[in-house]
């Protein structure tokens, strides 16, 4: 039971993760396509889902909570986070919300925060987003599946919430667009995770449509979110 109210609370809007700072490409599509709906949004959360976190983010999340307390390989993992993010402003954005949920966590005295950070601190790791959340996660005894689970609500609650924050839909449908697309998360976080025999990271995702509206709204004058 106290894994599972674990997991509630850092799935929980109100947990100071940093995410609500960042639409993660969404504002951009909206400034692209006034016609943006509660549609269009169900669309984006499935395909950001399927093409980008299932074999990238999800996959960086699970290794880092098996490689735990190791610096060494979290940075691997960091480092191929790094290559897969081809978008600066992404790139930028995990780095920058890595940070701030693991200064939430040394702020909550969770077991290896502080080891991480100086680990970034001493450049052997970057600090993305999903590495951060698998060796934290990991330490609150969490495992990977819920660890998976907690990750990918957040991905797709957060956009929701960025897409209903820059009013292009209402919350209701924004509530019905998460519930639309949260079969699919369960299915992919259950989804099994090999090893690589000989230690590689494979990190693969394709939304280039996400992509180019986040670097069309890097070089926007006024914008809401960083990324």
């Amino acid at each position: 039971m106290l894994s599972r109210l674990l997991s509630f609370q850092q799935a929980d809007a109100a947990f100071p993760s940093g995410s609500f700072a960042f639409s993660n490409g969404i504002e951009g599509l909206v400034a692209g396509d006034p016609a943006f709906d509660a549609e269009s949004l169900t669309r984006t959360l499935t395909a950001l889902v399927r093409f980008r976190w299932a074999e990238s983010d999800r996959v960086a999340l699970i290794l880092a909570h098996r490689a735990g307390p190791d610096p060494v390989r979290l940075g691997r993992i960091d480092a191929a986070v790094e290559a897969a993010t081809l978008v600066e402003a992404m790139r930028t954005g995990s780095r920058r919300n890595g940070a701030s949920l693991l200064t939430t966590h040394a702020r909550l005295a969770t077991p290896g925060a502080e080891d991480i950070r100086a680990a970034i601190r001493s450049g052997l790791m970057l600090g993305h987003l999903a590495t951060v959340q698998g060796a934290l996660w990991r330490a609150l005894d969490l495992s990977e599946p819920e660890a998976a689970a907690i990750a990918g609500y957040q991905i797709v609650s957060g956009l929701v919430s960025a897409t209903v924050r820059l009013g292009q839909v209402g919350a209701m449908q924004g509530q019905q667009a998460l519930r639309a697309v949260l079969p699919l998360v369960a299915e992919i976080a259950e989804r099994p995770v090999t090893d690589d025999a000989d230690g590689a990271i494979v990190l693969t995702g394709f939304t280039p449509l996400i992509e180019v509206a986040a670097m069309r709204h890097a070089r926007a004058d006024l914008r809401l979110f960083a990324n």
